[in-house]
């Protein structure tokens, strides 16, 4: 029997000679961190924290409709809520700070929910004192209207342009409106904040 021969590993089909220069100097190549994966849709453990929150408010029902998610199609708001649809959708550029951040804009936006919930059908301002009562019961007395997160405003031209039927007041849109749609201004000056059809916003220039 023949003795087994020892192979010689080979590196790239050619054997190097002991203290041969390199033909290449080494290169070290510093490659970014993998950015982080962002979930979006709902978020089952800020539902089930917003859930026990209303609940000791007092509003079961609310808790068992309210649904959270993280929507990518916000730009420069932080988190509006839906009070129709019992929605919080949140920007997933929230991520970049901290828990706290995310935490006092979830109690913002479920605090806007929570107002409407105890107004019933009844049209309430968006940031009237329903609201700064339910930041109070949600641990955000001292909250302000809007954020001041340094999230990137993307310029949005505006393609429609509606007046008030009534006062005049200009509002320019990106997209058209498809519903009827009044001035807020004069629906709670003329008509106790219902709908006045007096009030109602028409169409009077479009991008051509």
């Amino acid at each position: 029997m023949k003795s087994p021969t020892k192979k010689t590993a080979i590196s790239n089909r050619r054997s190097l000679k002991l203290n041969e220069p390199p033909a290449f100097r080494q290169l070290d190549f510093v490659f970014p961190a993998s950015p982080a994966l962002v979930v979006l849709g709902r978020d089952s453990m800020l539902e089930a924290k917003a859930r026990e929150m209303l609940s000791a408010l007092g509003a079961d029902e609310l808790a068992r409709e309210v649904h959270i998610e993280w929507n990518a199609r916000l730009f420069s708001a932080a988190g509006p809520a839906d009070s129709r649809r019992h929605l919080i959708s949140l920007n997933p550029r929230l991520r970049e700070h901290d828990a706290a951040e995310i935490d006092r804009t979830l109690r913002h936006e479920l605090a806007h929910l929570l107002a409407q919930f105890r107004a019933g059908r009844r049209r309430i301002p968006p940031h009237g004192a329903g609201w700064r009562k339910a930041c109070h019961d949600l641990g955000i007395a001292d909250e302000a209207r809007c954020h001041t997160l340094p999230f990137p405003v993307k310029p949005r031209a505006r393609r429609f342009l509606y007046r008030c039927s009534r006062c005049g007041k200009e509002f320019p849109r990106v997209r058209r409106i498809k519903r009827a749609i009044a001035c807020l201004d004069c629906c709670r000056k003329f008509n106790g904040g219902k709908f006045d059809p007096k009030a109602r916003l028409r169409l009077v220039e479009r991008e051509k």
